[in-house]
């Protein structure tokens, strides 16, 4: 079930979600005793960009609320979304628009981590990266491309030369030293990954696709993987059986979940 400010929502209520397309999100990945990992980073992720996208607060303790109800029920693992959007939104006018109601869904959720992931360099700069948008065309479309040519996914590559994020995940790689070396640019700040960032030692700094290319190892991150490691980027294969990606996926697991 779908719920839109806790009640089961309508065709009505999600035409102009599809055809304005202006909305914001964050998904949680539930565990099996019902907590999320990095609950606090995700309600503040909506508060957030909530305030940039539609210029109002929002209570979380609605969202909490929502997302306890429509967990009555499912199976666990499983991922929750909670996209806010106002139902009222026109194309022509979405400065009228600033009553953000909450959408609520949830899904099955995979193995973590998956099976490691081959990525292909696509360029492409996202719009507003640092905010968790509904606006997918060009992320979906560089994926699209990746996956004709056999890969699995996208692996961005800004105008300027440097490397930046996944499809729909963080990347991350390992260099000679054994050091985590995040990429410096404009990325969506995950919150897998900031827990990550908490919880081993790492660097941030400029990458380009040939530095990239010549890392010891890289894994891409978010809510429903964890640690995935990546086993190429382009023609050049990564090891995904490190120690260092062992230690990453090991720490990820060992972060304590929040109770809604």
């Amino acid at each position: 079930m779908v719920t839109l400010n806790g009640k089961p929502v309508s065709t009505d209520d999600l035409m102009p979600l599809a055809l304005t397309n202006l909305g914001h999100f964050t998904s949680m990945r539930v565990d099996e005793t019902g907590n999320i990992r990095g609950l606090t980073l995700h309600m503040e992720r909506l508060v957030r960009d909530c305030k940039v996208v539609w210029g109002a607060d929002l209570d979380t303790g609605r969202v909490r609320d929502y997302v306890r109800q429509s967990l009555e029920g499912q199976s666990r693992p499983c991922v929750v979304r909670v996209t806010v959007y106002d139902p009222k939104v026109e194309m022509g006018h979405p400065a009228d628009a600033d009553e953000p109601h909450i959408l609520v869904s949830v899904r099955g959720a995979g193995a973590m981590p998956p099976a490691p992931l081959r990525a292909m360099s696509v360029p492409y700069e996202r719009d507003l990266p640092e905010v968790k948008h509904v606006g997918l065309l060009g992320a979906l479309h560089a994926r699209r491309t990746a996956q004709l040519a056999g890969y699995g996914d996208a692996l961005f590559v800004g105008r300027d030369g440097l490397v930046s994020e996944g499809g729909t995940w963080n990347v991350a790689f390992v260099d000679q030293n054994g050091t985590v070396v995040w990429p410096q640019a404009p990325v969506l700040p995950g919150v897998t990954m900031a827990l990550l960032q908490q919880r081993a030692e790492h660097k941030v700094a400029t990458v380009t696709l040939e530095q990239a290319k010549g890392m010891e190892a890289a894994f891409a991150t978010n809510t429903s993987i964890g640690v995935r490691a990546l086993s190429a980027i382009d023609e050049v294969e990564f090891p995904t059986e490190q120690a260092v990606l062992t230690r990453l996926q090991e720490a990820y697991l060992s972060v304590p979940g929040e109770t809604l």
